[in-house]
C-alpha cells in the first residue's frame, strides 16, 4: 500500500481516513480492518489518522453482491462525522484507505461525503484488488 499511497500524495502530509464498520459489524468482528492498515501505513508515513467517517445505516455484506447492487447499498451510506468537523480545515487533503476494492463503490462514496464536506480527496488505497472480470454484474 505504501507505494500507491505514496505516488497519490504527491509529497503532501494527507489525512488517512479509514473506511468505517457500521456499529454492528464492527461489534461482530471486534476491530475494522482498514482502521488497522490505515495505522499501519500512518507508521510507515508520519501522515494522521483522522475517523472522519461513519456508517450509520447497515445493509447486507458488500462481498455478496453485484456492482448494481455494491452502489445501490453504497450510495450515501457514510457520512461525515459531525464530531470530527473540528478536525478538518477547510481543503483537507484526505487518503482514503480501504481493506478491498472490488467496484469502488464503497470509496467513491466515501469520497463524495468528504468532498462535501470541504475535504480534498487524493484518492483510495486498499490492501487487496479483486479482479473486476471476475465479479457479477
Amino acid at each position: 500500500m505504501l507505494p500507491p499511497a505514496v505516488r497519490l500524495a504527491a509529497g503532501r502530509a494527507p489525512i488517512l481516513v479509514p473506511v468505517p464498520l457500521t456499529r454492528a459489524r464492527l461489534r461482530e468482528r471486534g476491530f475494522n480492518q482498514a482502521d488497522l492498515l490505515a495505522r499501519a501505513l500512518s507508521r510507515r508515513t508520519g501522515w494522521p489518522i483522522e475517523r472522519l467517517l461513519c456508517r450509520e445505516r447497515g445493509g447486507p455484506a458488500l462481498a455478496r453482491l453485484g456492482r448494481r447492487e455494491r452502489e445501490r447499498v453504497a450510495e450515501s451510506a457514510y457520512s461525515v462525522d459531525p464530531r470530527s468537523l473540528p478536525v478538518m480545515d477547510p481543503h483537507s487533503e484526505v487518503l482514503i484507505v480501504d481493506d478491498v476494492i472490488t467496484t469502488g463503490a464503497t470509496g467513491v462514496a466515501c469520497a463524495e461525503a468528504l468532498e462535501t464536506a470541504g475535504a480534498v480527496c487524493l484518492g483510495i488505497v486498499s490492501f487487496a484488488r479483486t479482479n473486476p472480470l471476475a465479479e457479477p454484474s
